[in-house]
C-alpha cells in the first residue's frame, strides 16, 4: 500500500537586498552634511540676512550710486606709479614663493624625502604658512621694516608658500619615476636625479602654479594698503577712510579691470606655454632616453620629445637641442620672465640697509608678539570668534546656492549649449577677478558696517571659485555613464542626476568645504575694514600697539582652520 505525503512547502527564499545598509562612515557623512547645514542656516539667521535688511538697504544704496558719481580718476602718471609699486609688489613676492616653494616641495614630497622628520617639518611648513592670514605677517613685517614694499613681498611670499609648497609637493610625487632611477643607475647624485629626472616633469605644474598664485597675489595685494603697503591698496584705503568715494570707487573699478585683465593674460599664457592637452605616455625605453637627452639609431639622429643626440666626428655624442619655434617661443617666456623680474626688483626700491636692520632686530620685535595676551577682552575675543565662523557659514551656503545654477550652467557636458557655457565661463572669470575686498566696501557702504556686510561680500565672491570648481568637477565626469544612461532612454536632466551629479558628488563636498576653509581666512581679512568678526579686533590690537593680543587672535584662527581642514581631509577619505 502506497502512501501519498502532502508534498513539503518550499522554503521561501530569503530576497536578496537591494539596498546596501549604511556603513557607520557613510552615516558620519551624512552627520556632517547636516551639521554644516543647519549651522549655516543659524548663521544666516543670526546675521539677519533676509528680504527685510536688502529692502531696508535701497536707500543707502540709491544714495551711494549718487555719492560716487563722477568717478574720479587719479592722473595717468599717478595710476601708472601705483600699478607699477603693485605689480612689482606682487611679482617679486610670486618669485619669492616659487623658490621658497621648491625647496619646502622637495622635502614635502613622499618620494625625494620619504619617511624622514624633515618631510614632515616641510609638511607643518605649509600647513602653517597657510593657516596664518598674510596681513598677519604683514603687521610683523611692518613693525620690522616699515612702510614700504618689503613688508609686502615678504607677506605675500611666505603666505602663499602654504598653497604653492603643496602644489609643488604633488606635482614632485606625480612624476614618473622612471628618469629618476636611470639616472641613478648611471651614478647620478640626488642633486642631479632631481634636477635631470623630476623638475622636468614637474615643470609644467610649476609654471601654472606659479602663474595662477600671481593672480590670487594682485588680489591679496589691495587689502594690504589698509596696514601699510604701498601701492594701489593704500590709496583706496585713502580714500575710503576719508570717504571720498569717487576716487575710492574709480580706484575699484581700475583694481577689477587690472585684475580682470592680469587673470586673462595669464590664462593665455598657461595656455600657449602648457597647451591644453595632457602629457601623452611613453614606454619606459622612451622615457629613460628621453630623460638622457634622445637617441640615436643607425648612427644618425633620431626626432624626439627633446633634445636630438648627434655622432661627432670623433666618435662622441652631444646633446644640441634644435631651434623648434616651440624652443625659440618659450626662451622668449623665459627671457621676458627674468626681465619683469629685474624691473620688479628695481620698481619695488627695496632698501638693504634698512632691511638689515630690521633682521638684525627680529628677536626683540618678536619678544613684543609672545607670550600671548588678551588685553582683557577674552570673551569678546571668543564672540568675536564665532561672528567671523558665523560670516564664513552663511557665505559658504550662499555662495554654493549661486555657484551651483552657474557652475553647472559653465559645464560643457551639461549646458544646453557651447554658447551658454562660454558664457558662463567668463562671468566666473570676471568675478573671480573682483577681489573680495571690492565686494566687502560696496556691500559695508550699502547695509553698514558689521557682519552682514562681510557674508555678503564673501558670498558673491565665492561664485568665482566654487562655479569654477564645480564646472570643472562635472566636465571630468565619465562620459560613458551619461551615455549609458541616455541611451536607456533617460531624459536630459535624469542623466544628470544619475550620472553626471552622483560621480561628481565627492569632488563637490570636497569644494565646498575647501570654500568654507578660504572663508574663514577671508572673513578674518574683511574685518579689517570693518566687515565684522575678530579681524577688526586684530587690526585694533596692531594700531595699539597690542602684539601680544595679535598672537592669542592668530592662534584662536589658526585653531579653527585645522578643526575645518581636518574634517575636510575626513570628508574626502571617506568620500573617496
Amino acid at each position: 500500500m502506497t502512501v501519498l505525503l502532502p508534498p513539503r512547502p518550499r522554503e521561501r527564499e530569503p530576497e536578496a537586498r537591494t539596498v546596501p545598509r549604511p556603513s557607520l562612515t557613510s552615516i558620519g557623512v551624512t552627520v556632517v552634511l547636516a551639521a554644516w547645514l543647519l549651522a549655516s542656516l543659524w548663521s544666516v539667521a543670526s546675521l539677519k540676512i533676509n528680504v527685510a535688511t536688502f529692502a531696508d538697504s535701497l536707500g543707502n544704496a540709491a544714495d551711494f550710486v549718487s555719492r560716487i558719481f563722477p568717478l574720479d580718476y587719479p592722473p595717468l602718471g599717478e595710476i601708472l606709479t601705483m600699478t607699477g609699486q603693485t605689480l612689482a609688489i606682487v611679482t617679486c613676492a610670486t618669485a619669492l614663493s616659487v623658490i621658497l616653494s621648491a625647496l619646502v616641495s622637495l622635502a614635502a614630497a613622499r618620494n625625494t624625502t620619504p619617511g624622514t622628520p624633515l618631510r614632515w617639518a616641510a609638511r607643518a611648513t605649509v600647513v602653517v604658512t597657510r593657516a596664518i592670514p598674510e596681513i598677519v605677517l604683514a603687521i610683523l613685517f611692518l613693525r620690522l621694516f616699515g612702510l614700504g614694499a618689503v613688508a609686502g613681498i615678504l607677506a605675500l611670499g611666505i603666505h602663499s608658500v602654504g598653497m604653492v609648497g603643496k602644489m609643488y609637493a604633488d606635482a614632485i610625487e606625480d612624476t614618473d619615476a622612471g628618469p629618476r632611477d636611470a639616472l641613478r643607475a648611471a651614478g647620478a647624485t640626488w642633486w642631479q636625479q632631481v634636477v635631470g629626472g623630476v623638475f622636468p616633469q614637474a615643470l609644467p605644474a610649476f609654471v601654472a602654479t606659479a602663474l595662477h598664485r600671481f593672480d590670487i597675489n594682485l588680489r591679496a595685494s589691495v587689502i594690504l594698503g589698509y596696514v601699510g603697503v604701498s601701492g594701489i591698496g593704500m590709496e583706496l584705503s585713502l580714500a575710503m577712510k576719508t570717504m571720498n568715494y569717487p576716487r575710492g570707487m574709480a580706484l575699484a573699478l581700475f583694481v577689477v579691470a587690472l585684475c580682470v585683465v592680469i587673470e586673462l593674460i595669464s590664462g593665455a599664457v598657461r595656455r600657449s606655454l602648457l597647451g591644453d592637452r595632457a602629457p601623452k605616455r611613453r614606454g619606459l625605453r622612451e622615457r629613460v632616453l628621453s630623460a638622457r637627452g634622445g637617441w640615436v639609431e643607425n648612427g644618425s639622429a633620431a626626432k624626439v620629445d627633446g633634445p636630438v643626440a648627434m655622432r661627432t666626428p670623433g666618435g662622441d655624442y652631444r646633446i644640441s637641442p634644435p631651434w623648434t619655434g616651440e624652443r625659440i617661443r618659450r626662451t622668449l617666456y623665459l627671457g621676458a620672465t627674468v626681465l619683469a623680474l629685474a624691473a620688479a626688483t628695481w620698481g619695488s626700491d627695496i632698501d638693504l640697509s634698512r632691511l638689515a636692520e630690521g633682521i638684525t632686530s627680529l628677536p626683540r620685535t618678536l619678544d613684543l608678539f609672545f607670550p600671548p595676551g588678551t588685553g582683557g577682552i577674552w570673551d569678546e575675543l571668543l564672540v568675536q570668534l564665532l561672528v567671523t565662523v558665523q560670516i564664513a557659514l552663511a557665505a559658504t551656503l550662499l555662495g554654493l546656492l549661486l555657484a551651483v545654477p552657474i557652475g553647472i550652467l559653465a559645464a560643457r557636458n551639461v549646458a544646453p549649449t557651447p554658447g551658454v557655457a562660454k558664457f558662463f565661463r567668463i562671468v566666473i572669470v570676471v568675478v573671480r577677478g573682483i577681489p573680495d575686498l571690492i565686494f566687502a566696501i560696496i556691500f559695508i557702504v550699502v547695509t553698514g558696517l558689521g557682519a552682514t556686510a562681510g557674508a555678503l561680500a564673501l558670498s558673491v565672491g565665492a561664485v568665482g571659485l566654487l562655479g569654477k570648481l564645480i564646472a570643472d568637477s562635472l566636465e571630468e565626469t565619465d562620459v560613458s555613464v551619461q551615455q549609458a544612461v541616455s541611451a536607456g532612454g533617460a531624459s536630459r536632466s535624469q542623466v544628470f542626476a544619475a550620472a553626471t551629479l552622483r560621480q561628481s558628488a565627492p569632488a563637490l563636498v570636497a569644494h565646498l568645504f575647501y570654500q568654507l576653509d578660504v572663508n574663514i581666512r577671508a572673513a578674518t581679512l574683511l574685518g579689517v575694514v570693518g566687515a565684522g568678526g575678530i579681524g577688526f579686533y586684530l587690526m585694533n590690537a596692531a594700531r595699539v600697539l597690542q602684539f601680544d593680543v595679535v598672537t592669542t587672535i592668530v592662534l584662536m584662527i589658526f585653531a579653527v582652520v585645522m578643526a575645518v581642514e581636518g574634517i575636510a581631509m575626513w570628508m574626502r577619505r571617506a568620500m573617496s
